[in-house]
């Protein structure tokens, strides 16, 4: 039986990416389809734990990640009478060890992590199809039929495997009933990415301190020549997957 690709993957984010970087460097034929048409350019996810960057070193690509990103600030919380208290997100002294030889969390928004390893995954040889959308799937007894559907209009794949990384809605995972247990916060939340004057990056600002639905948290980015850089390799490979 033919296959036109080993392992079909929905959803070029962190995951789908890292899925397509190890079966790249092991020589195993895949697609990595998304149904945006350029990648993510927000900070959304914000920390790289520790065991993530095992799995990073692994992978070729940790000496990038931590040259972009940076350790946590410590945390300033505003009360409403003025005063504010400064306290530290992670733990005081935290030493890398042979069992955990990464100690404390990353700082780095998502855009720059997703940049990072798309220029991993170039270097393999490969790059995700944005603008391509998954709508349906058959399993059979030696692998799946998937629809997709892109500027060129809807066809048909085979693969052996179909991996769904496409996030909390996952279009794959509704198709196969899978559930999605959990628990809610009972918080809703706006992540806005913006510019702002006055406040000092090298703390985590947190304002409405006891007041979860006015709260306002003002995480301030690494702002050196490295993550400028990483800017700027994002942008461009915006351009190259608009062109």
């Amino acid at each position: 039986m033919s296959f036109d690709t080993d392992v079909l993957i929905s959803g070029a984010g962190a995951a789908g990416l890292t899925l397509a970087i190890d079966l790249a460097r092991r020589g195993v034929s895949f697609r990595l389809i998304e149904q945006n048409t350029q990648p993510f350019s927000g900070s959304r996810g914000k920390g790289i734990q520790p065991r993530t960057m095992e799995v990073f070193e692994d992978l070729g690509f940790v000496d990038r990640m931590a040259a972009t990103g940076g350790p946590y600030p410590p945390l300033c919380q505003y009360r409403p009478d003025g005063t504010h208290n400064v306290s530290l997100l992670t733990e005081a002294e935290v030493f890398p060890t042979p069992a955990e030889p990464y100690a404390a969390p990353l700082m780095l928004p998502q855009f720059a992590t997703e940049a990072v390893m798309r220029e991993r995954l170039a270097e393999l040889g490969h790059h995700p199809r944005f603008g391509t959308r998954l709508t349906g799937f058959e399993q059979d007894a030696h692998g799946v039929t998937a629809r997709m559907e892109g500027e060129t209009g809807e066809h048909m794949i085979r693969a052996r495997f179909l991996v769904g990384t496409d996030g909390g809605r996952s279009f794959v995972r509704h198709a196969l009933a899978i559930d999605f247990p959990g628990e809610a916060l009972g918080v809703r939340a706006i992540v806005a990415d913006v510019r702002l004057e006055g406040l000092d990056r090298s703390v985590w600002h947190r304002f409405q301190l006891g007041s979860p639905a006015t709260q306002v948290n003002c995480p301030g980015f690494c702002g050196d020549r490295t993550t400028r850089e990483v800017r700027r390799i994002h942008e461009q490979q915006i351009e190259a997957f608009s062109a």
